[in-house]
C-alpha cells in the first residue's frame, strides 16, 4: 500500500509538472486522469501492478 500511495504522489507530482511547463494542456492530463482511472477497473491492472513492484524491486536500495 505504501509503495502505491507513493507512486500517486509521484505520477500526481509528474503531471503536475507537465501542465505547469505547458507540455501537457487541461484537456491532456484530464484525459490521462480518466485513462488511468479506468484502467485500474480492468483485468489489465493485476499485470500492472506486478510490472510495478518487479521495478520497485529492481532499485538497488542503501541501508539494508
Amino acid at each position: 500500500m505504501a509503495f502505491s500511495i507513493s507512486a500517486i504522489v509521484l505520477f500526481g507530482a509528474l503531471l503536475a509538472l507537465l501542465m505547469r511547463y505547458r507540455v501537457v494542456g487541461a484537456g491532456a492530463a484530464i484525459v490521462a486522469l480518466l485513462f488511468g482511472f479506468y484502467l485500474a477497473r480492468t483485468s489489465a491492472a493485476p499485470s500492472i501492478d506486478q510490472i510495478m513492484s518487479a521495478l520497485r524491486d529492481a532499485i538497488p536500495t542503501s541501508g539494508n
